[in-house]
């Protein structure tokens, strides 16, 4: 009887050492789908650019909704800034899971390896994230393999256990070397990708979540668009460039106000929250104090365009 050819599903960040992930299992003849995730705080740019590069198959999931409930109630806490890693990522490996079983995936694989990152790569994190996510003996780390427990995946043969590795630390010498050996075509520089470990960006998200119980699609989207003053409960956003003014155009909701000088150049002004004249006094204070033709002062005498 004809074996079934082994499929695996590996988290794919487009990064090197998922696409070595990738390359290891497939030079066992094993069929590979890298899957990557889509949120509020991250695209798939990087990881469809570097699969059509590889000739990976791949598919994107967005998991938007469910992530921000995430980062707004980490379990394990946040790390240098609004980033929940082991949760977001156990919450990524429960999802895989979900997509083997449904689809008869033999396994799920990631490129992790051991010790690279304190917070989210030490083996009792690794250990922790592959017994909640209900992978035991199904999740599998190619490069650091040899290191921890064999999987049942390499007791039943599924994988060659002899053909994985052993790396750990965060030197990147032997993943360079792997890159000649496998004929690696690209892959990115090392960037992070993921605005929650940015600083600045988490100092923005923390704000937000204080003053909005349930933020909307569109005003985490905001986060990323000029910049942000907030008087009470209400945002006024200011555009920084045309980029941030068309960005504040798309973004606006029927409740929202916009405003931008109109004899003058100057930034767009988007309003959200409550409105009182109040409110919308401070906003053309400060849409004039950032056109280089006007000064704060002088919005009384100032004409805007307010829609």
């Amino acid at each position: 009887m004809k074996k079934n050819k082994v499929r695996a599903l590996v988290l794919f960040s487009g990064g090197l050492d998922s696409t070595l992930a990738v390359k290891v299992l497939e030079k066992q003849n094993i069929e590979v789908t890298g899957l990557a995730f889509v949120s509020y705080f991250f695209d798939d740019v990087k990881a469809r650019i570097s699969a059509e590069k590889n000739n990976i198959t791949m598919r994107s999931v967005n998991f938007s909704q469910v992530h921000a409930d995430v980062v707004k109630n980490p379990k394990r806490g946040y790390g240098s800034a609004m980033n929940p890693c082991i949760d977001c990522h156990l919450l990524m490996i429960r999802e895989a899971g979900k997509i083997m079983r449904e689809e008869n995936f033999d396994f799920v694989a990631t490129g992790e390896v051991l010790g690279q990152r304190p917070m989210s790569q030490n083996l009792h994190a690794l250990q922790l994230i592959e017994k909640e996510a209900g992978l035991s003996g199904r999740l599998l780390r190619p490069l650091s393999a040899k290191l921890l427990d064999e999987t049942e995946v390499e007791k039943n043969g599924s994988v060659d256990r002899e053909q994985l590795f052993d790396l750990s630390g965060r030197s990147r010498k032997r993943q360079f070397e792997l890159v000649k050996e496998l004929g690696i075509n690209y892959y990115p520089t090392p960037s992070g990708g993921c605005l929650l470990t940015e600083i600045e960006f988490g100092k923005k998200l923390k704000t937000l979540l204080e003053k909005i119980k349930d933020p909307t699609a569109s005003d985490y989207e905001l986060l990323k668009v000029g910049r942000i003053f907030w008087s009470g409960d209400v945002r006024i956003i200011v555009g920084r460039n045309s980029d941030d003014n068309e960005g504040l155009k798309r973004l606006k909701e029927k409740d929202d106000k916009m405003l931008e000088l109109k004899d003058f150049m100057g930034p767009i002004v988007l309003v959200r929250g409550k409105i009182t004249d109040e409110i919308m006094d401070e906003a053309k204070k400060i849409a004039a104090s950032y056109s280089r033709h006007t000064k704060e002062a002088d919005y009384k005498n100032l004409e805007f365009i307010v829609n």
